[in-house]
């Protein structure tokens, strides 16, 4: 499955978006397109509300589902989890 998500600005946000994702129960592989702002996903349908649900909590939402405040909340979080994977150097 693919998912159009906010907030991907590099391979550090990349990294903690697999590592995130790989998390999920059923997700097997998670691809990240950084130009694109896309997720590609290997899981089962029956995932994709948890795999929305684990993007969001990390800062990446689906596009179109964040508005407002809470917009300002996941580019936060985002740019957290950004650093997270910078350092971790995957």
């Amino acid at each position: 499955m693919k998912i159009e998500v906010e907030n991907i600005k590099c391979g550090g946000c990349a990294s903690s978006i697999r590592k995130g994702l790989l998390q999920v129960e059923g997700v097997t592989d998670a691809e990240v397109d950084v130009e694109g702002g896309a997720v590609d996903i290997e899981a089962p349908d029956s995932a994709r509300e948890a795999v929305a649900a684990k993007l969001a909590s990390m800062g990446y939402p689906e596009v179109g589902s964040v508005s407002g405040l809470r917009s300002a909340s996941a580019k936060a979080k985002s740019f957290a989890s950004c650093a997270v994977g910078r350092m971790s150097g995957e």
